[in-house]
């Protein structure tokens, strides 16, 4: 079997195949034989029809099987061969057999060759929690536009919204604004570290994965719409106008991915399947850094 591979770029591979008649001949005894036993032709016992009268009912069946069987087993012997580690399925272009040899081409991609540069001692800069009483005034005041512009915020007010008193209302809401600080704290702190990945690495994304996660993302998208009832015409309209920011986020999103397993496998991290690669490796980042 000739097997030519052709780097397209850092992410990107081309092989082409010749797969030899002495290959390919085996392969179509194999098929006729289980052909002989499946199909029923006039005449003959199952089981028993002769390899000519095959070949002139089902040449193109076992031509097809044939094919399915070469390629798929010459393009796995390839990979062993030549050390290659795909991240998706290939692309199948220009499969021929003529004269007993299959020939075709194989496009897939590999991860990129990613060079880290320092990811530990990153810098982050911590915000304080702690609610102002300036926030806690305003979310009040939200609270009594709720209840009318007239509402005097009292203890009245307080047991309408299920507390004994205005201080317990209060201390609920300072408590839950706190909460939700340290949400978008931590949200901030992450996003710091993968900002300065994403600044000092870099990183070639591979296509197909970004095409398989945009689809997703527009699948879920179009699947939101519909159960809002948006007209199927207005819905085609907001994907499209939405599809090219879509991607670009994608596309950062499978940047950051492919840095962070990176990280993962220079760490030899024990990733469990089924754990969230991501947010072990960034607790991981968050414990090494630098906090200010």
């Amino acid at each position: 079997m000739k097997v030519d591979v052709k780097k397209v770029n850092e992410v990107a591979r081309e092989l082409t195949f010749e797969v030899p008649k002495e290959t390919v001949t085996p392969k179509f005894d194999e098929v006729y034989k289980d052909l002989a036993k499946k199909v029923t032709v006039k005449g003959f016992r199952k089981g028993k029809v002769p390899r000519n009268i095959l070949e002139t009912h089902h040449r193109q069946q076992a031509e097809e099987e044939v094919i399915r069987k070469v390629v798929g087993e010459a393009y796995e012997k390839a990979l062993q061969d030549e050390d290659i580690h795909p991240i998706d399925l290939p692309e199948i272009h220009d499969v021929s057999l003529k004269e007993g040899v299959v020939r075709f081409t194989a496009k897939l991609e590999i991860k990129p060759d990613i060079q880290l540069k320092e990811y530990k001692g990153l810098k982050v800069k911590r915000k304080d929690s702690k609610v102002t009483d300036d926030e806690l005034n305003k979310t009040l005041e939200v609270f009594k536009q709720g209840q009318g512009k007239d509402v005097e915020v009292n203890d009245d007010f307080a047991k309408g919204m299920g507390f004994p008193s205005l201080e317990e209302f209060k201390k609920s809401l300072a408590r839950q604004l706190e909460m939700e600080k340290d949400r978008q704290n931590k949200v901030d702190v992450e996003n710091q570290i993968i900002e300065q990945l994403l600044k000092s690495t870099k990183v070639t994304v591979p296509q197909s994965l970004v095409e398989r996660q945009l689809h997703r993302r527009l699948h879920d998208y179009q699947n939101q719409m519909q159960q809002q009832g948006v007209a199927a015409e207005e819905a085609q309209k907001r994907i499209n106008e939405s599809e090219k920011e879509l991607r670009t986020a994608v596309e950062k999103d499978v940047q950051v991915y492919l840095i962070l397993d990176k990280i993962a496998a220079e760490e030899k991290m024990d990733i469990k399947q089924g754990e969230n690669l991501p947010a072990k490796v960034i607790e991981f980042l968050l414990k090494e850094a630098k906090w200010s």
